[in-house]
């Protein structure tokens, strides 16, 4: 294919602060990342009234509520409102603002926290979608661009600013990118989303390799920079994103320009725009490679445009001292009294040490990514009475309290236990990632969500105390598009269906020694099996104890995978791939997790690409 390039389409900068162009100030408010225009919260409740009274096509009003992340759901008549957590940051009041607006019009009552560190508050009529977005906006919350195709939320390492291991911080960096390219021309109809992370460490635990461009933290001579990855993604076509640049300069705002000029090239490649599902940086880069793209990009940083940007990285950065509101320390603090297992198991599997003595991070287990109300304000109170003000959601769907004083453990986690998030393991076996699935997805196939609970209870039930057992990670997406990151997983799940007759029938088809620890993306080997859905707890416990039983000493799981191979697994749960023939016993499985009607595939067109 040739490659088809607009090179006459405008691509206007933003020019400086206070300009038609620029009209934002920023101001380094914790938690108010991204700027609140009042006159976007105007029009969308002036867009959204026109589309009800049927003034406005339906693909118009789509292609507009989607630049302020307002999406739409399987469901009629209800949308979703995906609320950006750039790098997972929020306060109290932010914390407090999702639940008011999660108990008056969210009807499940819950918000949940995204692979994406989003806040996802689903259900809500569109006529209540104004008020939601301008509630939250009085606490610095924003939802714009959070859908289309634009700069997505940009995600970042939770603990970021407090681990001992990273180069430097990023978060000031990657505020500073957040602010340069919401609501710039060239990011509003891009060929399609584009998503970024930023780490500081080695770790890499905001997993850059499935990203369409990240920034890895690199000090050269004292100099603070990043070596720049381009090209990385799930779903179809699962990439790791190849190296763009070993090192580009941060404070002199040259990551900014390398960023514009890669979604520049990106932009006028008007042949990714045919075929919507493809239409990914990832696609360009293979095509051509990275030599080839990274020459496309040297031309474009030669074009006029770079004078005409302000890239001042000191005007657009995001600073907060967290550290200045660290609380002092506790004048009494409280301690087990007796027994102390669950605590010490606690501490074990959730509490980290910051790099500041006399501090820990406490990383809360969320199940399914899920809050009530009465949990987000919990956890404000907790954050306000035990933290620095701030904590941050992560890419596994929990939430991580910092600067918590190491003497006020014990008070937190009795706290989060009045909350019912007190529960050990986070990012072990019983923490599992999945999406939303047929909840409330169109593209959903299966209900991932119900799933997740099963296999958990599965899991829970088998009293697993091995630790190299524990750190098996399991995720789950409701359809192959992969927003629970299933292909990265030890063992990972994604939703299909089998048709028997006139029937169908849930279903998952299982991957195998994915792995995104460590700073190394592996994509896990996608197994010849399809497992009906309601015996895929059984398939996932026997995998374990195969495991636990003919692994040699300490061998961790995804080297046992590679050893015994994939056929080895699928021998071991052959028989659960045959389908049932359909009877009063066997009923059961022609119905989804959660679920009381029989199954029927319900897939309608994602709007990831209009």
């Amino acid at each position: 294919m040739e490659l088809v390039v607009d090179q006459d389409k405008k691509q206007r900068g933003k020019g400086r602060t206070g300009s038609l162009e620029n009209p934002e100030a920023y101001e380094n408010v914790p938690g108010h990342v991204i700027p609140i225009l009042e006159r976007e919260l105007d029009d969308f409740d002036n867009q959204a009234e026109q589309f009800l009274a049927g003034d406005k096509p339906e693909d118009q009003f789509i292609g507009f509520r989607l630049k302020q992340g307002v999406y739409g759901q399987r469901q009629p008549d209800v949308q979703m409102a995906r609320v950006k957590l750039p790098f997972g940051g929020v306060t109290p009041e932010q914390m407090e603002a999702f639940a008011d607006v999660v108990e008056r019009y969210a009807p499940l009552d819950k918000g949940h926290i995204t692979t994406r560190q989003n806040i996802q508050i689903h259900h809500v009529p569109l006529r209540d979608m104004e008020s939601l977005l301008r509630e939250i906006s009085a606490v610095g919350l924003s939802s714009r661009e959070g859908c289309g195709n634009t700069v997505r939320n940009v995600t970042g390492d939770p603990w970021a600013g407090v681990a001992a291991d990273e180069v430097f911080d990023p978060t000031p960096y990657a505020g500073a990118y957040v602010r340069y390219f919401v609501r710039h021309p060239t990011t509003q109809l891009m060929p399609r989303k584009i998503k970024t992370a930023f780490t500081g460490s080695e770790e890499d635990r905001a997993i850059t390799g499935i990203h369409d461009i990240a920034f890895l933290s690199r000090e050269r001579d004292g100099v603070k920079g990043f070596e720049v990855r381009v090209g990385g993604g799930t779903s179809i076509m699962a990439r790791v994103a190849p190296t763009l640049y070993d090192f580009v300069e941060a404070d002199n705002g040259d990551y900014l320009e390398v960023s514009e000029a890669v979604l520049r090239v990106f932009d006028r490649q008007e042949w990714l725009r045919v075929n919507r599902a493809r239409a990914r940086i990832k696609v360009l880069v293979d095509k051509i490679g990275i030599d080839a793209f990274r020459e496309m990009v040297d031309e474009e940083r030669r074009g006029d445009w770079v004078e005409e940007r302000d890239f001042d990285v000191d005007r657009l950065r995001f600073d907060a001292d967290e550290g200045a509101n660290a609380p002092e320390v506790p004048a009494a603090s409280a301690s087990p009294n007796g027994d102390r297992t669950e605590f010490d198991r606690f501490c074990e599997g959730n509490v980290q040490a910051q790099r500041q003595d006399g501090f820990s991070t406490v990383e809360v287990k969320i199940t399914s990514g899920d809050l009530t109300p009465e949990q987000f304000r919990g956890l404000a109170a907790i954050m306000r009475d035990f933290g620095g003000g701030y904590a941050r959601s992560t890419v596994q769907q929990n939430l991580v309290l910092r600067w918590v004083r190491d003497g006020a453990l014990y008070d937190v986690w009795e706290r989060l236990g009045e909350l019912g998030l007190d529960e050990a393991g986070a990012r072990e076996i019983t923490d599992l990632v999945s999406c939303p699935g047929t909840d409330s997805c169109k593209l959903g196939i299966t209900s991932s969500m119900g799933l997740n609970r099963a296999i958990k209870e599965r899991v829970e039930a088998m009293e697993i105390s091995d630790a190299l057992t524990r750190r098996i990670h399991i995720k789950i997406s409701g359809c192959p598009n992969g927003c629970s990151q299933h292909h990265i997983a030890n063992i990972g799940f994604y939703g299909a269906s089998l048709k028997l007759g006139e029937r169908q029938m849930p279903a998952y088809i299982p991957h195998i020694g994915g792995n995104y620890e460590g700073g190394e993306v592996i994509f896990g080997t996608r197994l010849k099996s399809r497992l009906p859905a309601k015996r895929v707890p059984e398939a996932v416990e026997r995998w374990v104890r195969l495991y636990e039983a003919e692994r040699a000493d300490s061998e961790e799981f995804n080297a046992f995978a590679e050893r015994v191979g994939a056929a080895r697994f699928e021998e071991e749960a052959k028989d659960l791939t045959l389908p049932a023939e359909f009877s009063l016993e066997t009923m059961q499985q022609f119905i989804d997790w959660d679920r009381a009607s029989p199954y029927k595939v319900e897939r309608g067109e994602g709007e990831c690409a209009i």
